[in-house]
């Protein structure tokens, strides 16, 4: 060894208490288990995707929808489970990585029965989905063992997540009736809402505002590729037919213009300035659950333009105007979510507070014209422009 060189000493990550961390910690950014966990899961948002598509583009819009809805609150919820608990309680040692990694593999059991679940057999979503809970109740139980302070949180959490899965598991044994499976499974979805609620008010975790808005922001980007990715593809396998080459290609741009402007606009105001600014449970949970809104609408608008692609090359059982709705209505949730979570109907800024619920009602109404798709974009894009010289502007003359 050369003089002057000292031997590197292997940080030692086998254990580690887990103890909350500081919520004001410096330079707190996503690891790459995170950055791995969100990548797994964007597999199971990509297979819900594509089997809304295939559902839609069939014309079984009412089943198409309602199974769309009900696997993406599992993707979602073990995904918004995992984030808030690492925020708060990360130690990236072995056996908190390895609980993590049998998260992922839960996730990944979700996407593979996402096809199952759209035909009524929803077992292997079951079985993955309480394989993420399961382990997330024992990275609970650990928190309660390490950390006296929040002992009583932690229980809260691990009992309540095990309790709201004992009824997933007892429904999917029983197995009711379409009808009232569908009821229960509502009841058993604001049963694990009602769990982080009753477990934050016996004391809160110290979440970071700036790192939980890091971690949905690199959700949204991600499942904003997955729609680039779903619409390049279909237009590709459009255009190698020969036919209708103009055309895909005008609805390439607008569907580019779309993606561009949604991603403008969810991260044109900082997430994490509302946490700060309202850090009350009513109002970080409000924002935190109003994101499925967000995620899902943004997936939802890549199987849009793919059905666009099918309806401009004669693959569609759809209507104009319902191929219009499947793109539009997608895209105007996704602002309204927007408006509510990050802008606020109260924002400072006039103009873009009233900007916002416009253009979303505009977008739908483009449904009913012509070129709907390629007049929703050009909406889009002018929220856009009005939001950059409404705040901007502002910003030069105070």
């Amino acid at each position: 060894m050369s003089q002057g060189m000292l031997p590197v000493r292997r940080i030692r990550v086998w254990y580690r208490p887990m103890r909350a961390r500081d919520s004001g910690e410096n330079h707190r950014v996503s690891t790459p288990l995170e950055l791995l966990f969100d990548l797994c899961f964007v597999v199971a948002v990509g297979a819900a995707s594509a089997d809304l598509h295939h559902e839609l583009a069939e014309g079984h819009v009412g089943h198409g929808i309602l199974s769309y809805a009900m696997v993406f609150f599992a993707i979602w919820w073990g995904w918004l489970n995992f984030s808030w608990f690492a925020s708060a309680f990360d130690t990236d040692d072995v056996p908190y990585r390895l609980a993590t990694l049998v998260q992922i593999a839960g996730g990944l059991t979700v996407a593979a029965g996402v096809d199952r679940a759209f035909t009524g057999d929803f077992r292997v979503v079951m079985v993955g989905y309480v394989l993420m809970r399961l382990a997330m109740v024992t990275q609970w139980l650990r928190a309660a063992k390490s950390d006296p302070e929040n002992r009583r949180t932690a229980l809260w959490y691990a009992g309540g997540i095990t309790v709201v899965q004992v009824l997933w598991v007892a429904d999917a044994l029983i197995g009711f009736p379409q009808t009232t499976a569908v009821i229960l499974f509502a009841v058993l979805v604001l049963c694990e809402l009602a769990v982080p609620s009753l477990a934050e008010s016996r004391g809160g975790t110290s979440w970071h505002p700036h790192h939980i808005a890091e971690r949905y922001g690199l959700f949204t980007l991600i499942v904003l590729g997955e729609v680039v990715l779903s619409a390049t593809t279909a237009v590709k396998e459009g255009v190698s037919e020969g036919e209708h080459v103009g055309t895909l290609i005008g609805l390439a741009a607008a569907g580019l213009v779309l993606v561009f402007s949604m991603w403008w606009l969810y991260f044109d105001q900082p997430g994490h300035l509302r946490l700060v600014r309202h850090p009350s449970l009513l109002s970080t949970s409000s924002w935190g659950y109003g994101h499925y809104l967000i995620f899902s609408s943004a997936a939802a608008v890549g199987t849009g333009l793919e059905l666009a692609v099918d309806y401009d090359t004669h693959h569609t059982e759809l209507s104009g105007l319902a191929t219009a709705l499947v793109v539009t209505v997608p895209v105007a949730v996704f602002l309204l979510s927007v408006w509510l979570l990050h802008i606020g109907p109260t924002n400072e800024c006039r103009e873009i507070a009233i900007g916002y619920p416009v253009a979303a009602v505009l977008v739908l109404a483009a449904s009913f014209g012509p070129a709907p798709i390629h007049v929703a974009a050009v909406l889009v894009a002018a929220l856009v422009v009005l939001t950059v010289v409404a705040s901007h502007g502002r910003l030069r003359t105070e």
